[in-house]
């Protein structure tokens, strides 16, 4: 091994070299005054392939030989008294390489000694003679063997220029030599010594720490004052890197220094205080702020910030009121989490096992965290945090699949709900001139969390309001901003905080609710509601089996039918979740294990006749289709935040003043869309026959059953012309059809949301066929497969198609009851 084992060049592989500083030079009688001839020159040499040293002439170092070529081609030049080459590899990590994996300059040896080291290497005393280059490859294997040519260098003087040269190389190597460990004096005393400055050159390169490109720069370079031009660049640089390190190491100590005159004078005071009986239990607390900021991983900044609000306190005196208000903000401080995240390691296959074990359905989501693990595995900490929005109906498992990415993930999971929040302070905090200030909620919640990167949901955070004291989701916008949170300010705090590495989740029922500035930030994802076959499924897997052990009834064999899952389903719940559906059967569990406890006789299997009996008489009844085509009757498909559902529109005509009565709780959006049903049919009357009708002497009502729910958007605009022209015209409408759609005044059918679930309905409620914008088609996707081979889906793109499918000729009116 290395005699300086800090050295960079020391041993880094456990083969042939290690770095060892040149021994004092060897006599210029050694080498031949007289050039022979070219012949003379050109030699077959056997070859050792060194990983990590150059060895220049003149130089004499020990070096050590393990790989088996290379202890041939030793033993070769030892038994045939040859010269032997040493030349460096381009690559040291081979470790079988041939001709071509070597610089094409090397050293020629003398061998003066060999010992044979107990790892079964050979330490070899090598003496450098000439440079040798190689012309040819002779053969690689059983060792290298190569065809090379001695280059002689004769001595020469410094002298002019060059005399100028060799005092700058001096005074650089010089001062190298005073930052150095690994230069000793004798090294220095022979540099200046040096006469020829060829080998004043190579005898520098070969003890400064260079890279091996660099040396071997040095040995392919011919003219000795180019040689030594190179070398005075290099000395320069490494003067600059060993001035730096010393500051560095200077200031380092200066600190040290520093810390331990503040530690001796801090002793000095607490055996003064203890002597003198005062402040002992205060200035040990004062202490052991000081020791726990120290050893915090907070930035400098706000380690800075700790240590001013420190001297504050321990300037106090105990009892002033003050003193806690500092305290309890020093406590913050050092409770968050702070500094960078371990490394993550995250089975993707894992993490698709976790999430498809917690959860049925909601294929995208479980993509996009999918997708998130594997950019985050692949960029490490290079890539950008995303902020999810996880929007559906109540009971679609938006909270629940936060926990799964947590638990999928790796990290805390923690929950924050924003639904009625109306306080800014409650997002940043309040100040600390108030009375009782405290930081908001997201400091909060990451004190708990104990961690820099949890997985952090802002539940509900469609439910936000504002008022006077300010607008809370304007201040979620620096929380929710990957280009901002990495310095989040909370006012009490008043300290920069890196919420980057922070999951972000929000959940909301109603996206239209968010402000736009704040959606702007997140990337949504659609958690659409249930059909009853996947309700079904839910419960068998996952809902049944886990409440059968919270009951204590897992055991006893019980079942539960599909007739009953289905009974429960569509006439105990009304729901896009299954949320209720879990209390529900929760509640028939419970009843049951009421009976188990009392040792009485319960039925094993669960029927739709158990379901009654247990849960008394249906709460719901399925939407029932009209048996007959009535005039003025349209049947529209909505969506609600509860799933998608079948609403009718009922238009009648009677004597009047010209005016539109419209009832059923309607919003502004769904009033404008019944005034434009309303003039798109009065400036099409003589299309459809009747533009004999007088409008301002008749009024027109349309109503909306279930006038107690509140109904709102666009897509029920062909439902309501329809129902219009039906009831202009005479002519009945279809009762087997359901539409959606927007229209305009021109009579364009537009786009609306919400299709899977308005197909779920129709199908549900043995709808034949069903009317859809054009620009719908591509949204089918995403609906199960056994829905529309049931149903008859008709595109269209006006309102025209749409009243030629609908209505039926006056002449084809069902009149039976």
């Amino acid at each position: 091994m290395s005699n300086y084992p800090h050295h960079p060049f020391s041993r880094r592989f456990s083969d042939e070299f290690s770095f060892f500083p040149p021994f004092p030079p060897i006599p210029a009688a050694d080498f031949p005054e007289t050039s022979p001839d070219e012949d003379d020159l050109i030699l077959e040499f056997p070859v050792i392939a060194s990983r990590d040293i150059i060895l220049f002439p003149r130089m004499i170092a020990p070096l050590f030989v393990g790989r088996d070529i290379s202890r041939r081609a030793l033993e070769v030049a030892l038994n045939e008294d040859i010269p032997l080459l040493v030349a460096a590899q381009r690559d040291p990590t081979l470790e079988n390489p041939t001709g071509l994996d070597l610089f094409e300059m090397g050293t020629e040896i003398v061998v003066e000694r060999t010992l044979h080291m107990p790892d079964g290497t050979i330490s070899v005393f090598a003496n450098g003679l000439y440079r040798v280059e190689i012309l040819d490859v002779i053969h690689d294997r059983p060792y290298l063997r190569v065809l090379g040519r001695r280059i002689l260098e004769q001595p020469q003087e410094f002298q002019g220029e060059n005399e100028m040269l060799r005092r700058a190389v001096l005074v650089l190597f010089e001062k190298v030599a005073f930052y150095s460990p690994i230069i000793s004096d004798e090294m220095l005393i022979a540099a200046m010594n040096a006469a020829d400055p060829g080998w004043l050159s190579d005898f520098i390169a070969s003890t400064l720490p260079i890279p091996l490109d660099r040396r071997q720069q040095i040995l392919e370079s011919l003219d000795p004052f180019e040689r030594l031009r190179k070398i005075s660049i290099f000395l320069a640089e490494e003067l600059d890197v060993l001035e730096l390190e010393n500051q560095i190491h200077e200031q380092v100590q200066r600190k040290m220094e520093d810390s331990q005159r503040e530690y001796f004078l801090r002793e000095q005071m607490r055996v003064i205080q203890a002597e003198l009986g005062e402040g002992d239990e205060f200035s040990q607390e004062v202490n052991e702020l000081r020791e726990r900021i120290d050893a915090s991983a907070m930035p400098e900044e706000v380690k800075a910030k700790a240590h001013k609000e420190l001297a504050r306190l321990s300037a106090m005196p105990p009892m002033a009121p003050e003193t806690h208000v500092v305290r309890t903000y020093l406590d913050w401080l050092l409770d968050l989490p702070w500094g960078t995240p371990e490394e993550e390691e995250v089975d993707i296959d894992q993490a698709e096992a976790i999430l498809e074990a917690h959860h049925y359905g909601l294929k995208k989501a479980k993509e996009r965290i999918l997708e998130h693990i594997a950019v985050r595995k692949l960029a490490g900490e290079h890539m950008r945090t995303p902020i999810l929005c996880f929007v559906g109906p109540p009971g679609t498992g938006k909270t629940s699949m936060g926990k799964s990415i947590a638990e999928a993930l790796g990290r805390r999971f923690v929950r924050v709900s924003l639904g009625g929040v109306r306080d800014e302070a409650e997002i940043r905090g309040h100040r600390r001139t108030y009375i009782g200030a405290l930081p908001g909620r997201i400091i909060q919640t990451m004190r708990n969390a104990g961690v820099v990167n949890p997985v952090f949901m802002l539940d509900e955070v469609d439910k936000m309001g504002y008022d006077f004291r300010g607008d809370p989701a304007a201040a979620l916008l620096e929380v929710l901003d990957p280009e901002q949170n990495h310095a989040f300010s909370d006012h009490y705090l008043d300290v920069p905080y890196d919420l980057s590495h922070v999951l972000f989740i929000t959940t909301a029922n109603n996206p239209y609710q968010i402000p736009s500035p704040l959606l702007d930030r997140m990337e949504v994802i659609e958690f659409p509601g249930y059909a009853a076959y996947e309700k079904r499924l839910i419960a068998r897997k996952f809902l049944i089996p886990r409440l059968l052990k919270e009951h204590g009834l897992e055991d006893i064999g019980l079942r539960v039918s599909d007739e009953a899952l289905n009974e429960i389903i569509r006439h105990y719940t009304y729901e896009a979740g299954v949320r209720n559906l879990e209390r529900e059967l929760a509640k028939i569990f419970r009843k049951l294990a009421r009976r188990v406890a009392a040792g009485k006789p319960v039925r094993k299997r669960i029927t739709p006749s158990v379901v009654h009996n247990l849960l008394g008489p249906r709460r719901y009844e399925a939407y029932k289709r009209e048996e007959k085509d009535l005039v003025g009757v349209a049947t529209g498909l909505a969506w609600t935040e509860s799933g998608g559902d079948v609403m009718q529109v009922e238009a009648l005509i009677m004597p009047g003043k010209g005016g539109l009565i419209l009832t059923g709780q309607l919003g502004e959006i769904m009033q404008e869309s019944a005034q434009a049903a309303l003039s798109y049919a009065r400036s099409h009357a003589a299309d459809y026959g009747f533009e004999d009708f007088d409008f301002d002497k008749h009024d027109i009502h349309l109503h909306f059953p279930e006038g107690a729910i509140p109904k709102d958007g666009p897509s029920a605009g062909v439902t309501i012309v329809t129902a219009l022209v039906s009831a202009l015209t005479g002519r009945p409408v279809n009762h087997d059809i359901g539409m959606t759609g927007e229209i305009t005044l021109r009579g364009r059918v537009l786009a609306v949301g919400g299709l899977k679930e308005k197909l779920l309905t129709a199908h549900r409620n043995h709808l034949k066929t069903v009317i859809l914008p054009q620009r719908n088609e591509k949204d089918l996707r995403d609906v199960p497969k056994h829905v529309l081979r049931a149903l008859d889906i008709q595109f269209v793109s006006h309102v025209e198609q749409v009243l030629a499918l609908a209505l039926l000729p006056a002449d084809k009116q069902d009149q039976s009851p």
